[in-house]
């Protein structure tokens, strides 16, 4: 199974440098996530469309514990961070085979005891739901940790 892993990792290495990279870095807008494109190839919490709305993460206790713990969690799952901040973080997911890169990105509310979450392809019309099951597995994830 190692050898399928590592020919689909090289696959999608090689794909990945194909797609042109962004003008400029993910950020928030105003102190809070930036909307999704118009296109069905995102999600997030922030959002006012129905169509790419998605629950924030919720914790109880302390932020300070759940913070480096998200971002323990999406390391894990395959997420490179590149920013991270008092309340803010932004990582990249690469599709597997196609080498797609995503942007997902959190900001800590620690007085309403979530985190809200955007997840976005770069690129694309539709994602096929990939971003929203990204995010379902974070969510996942970080639940199983904090009761951990």
């Amino acid at each position: 199974m190692d050898i399928l892993s590592d020919a689909i990792g090289a696959v999608t290495n090689l794909f990945a440098g194909l797609w042109p990279q962004p003008t400029e870095n993910p950020q928030l807008e105003n102190g809070k996530l930036r909307p999704c494109p118009g296109t069905p190839n995102g999600v997030c919490s922030e959002s006012t469309n129905m169509i790419g709305r998605i629950d924030p993460l919720s914790f109880t206790g302390s932020a300070d514990k759940a913070w480096p713990l998200l971002k323990r969690i999406v390391e894990e799952n395959g997420g490179v961070v590149h920013k991270i901040e008092k309340e803010y973080l932004w990582a990249t997911f690469l599709v597997p085979v196609f080498g797609f890169v995503d942007d997902v990105e959190f900001r800590l509310s620690p007085e309403e005891g979530v985190i809200h979450v955007r997840s976005s392809s770069r690129l694309g019309f539709s994602d096929l739901g990939v971003n929203r099951g990204r995010v379902e597995q974070l969510r996942a994830a970080f639940r199983d940790a904090l009761k951990a």
